[in-house]
């Protein structure tokens, strides 16, 4: 066997890049499962916040969308200044 040279790969190498690309495409399968259910998490905590907003009353509900509307335009306005564009 010839000694391993600076810039050479050896089999040892060779076998963790194989290994990390399989791991990716593992992940990479995993992911779109994970977002649907991350999805479907915030979905129900949304309507159970929902129904319990909206059994408080008018005049929550008015507030409780001015500050939702505050918040969305506020973080829309932070990342268009944080993008860097």
């Amino acid at each position: 066997m010839s000694p391993a040279y600076p810039g050479t790969v050896t089999s040892e190498e060779v076998d963790r890049a194989t290994t990390t690309i399989a791991g990716d495409g593992l992940l990479a399968t995993l992911a779109p499962i994970w977002q649907i259910v991350i999805g479907g998490c915030v979905l129900v905590c949304l309507v159970a916040a929902s129904v319990r907003l909206a059994r408080r009353g008018r005049s929550r509900m008015t507030t409780a969308l001015l500050v939702t509307a505050a918040a969305v335009v506020s973080l829309a306005v932070i990342g268009v200044l944080t993008s860097g564009r």
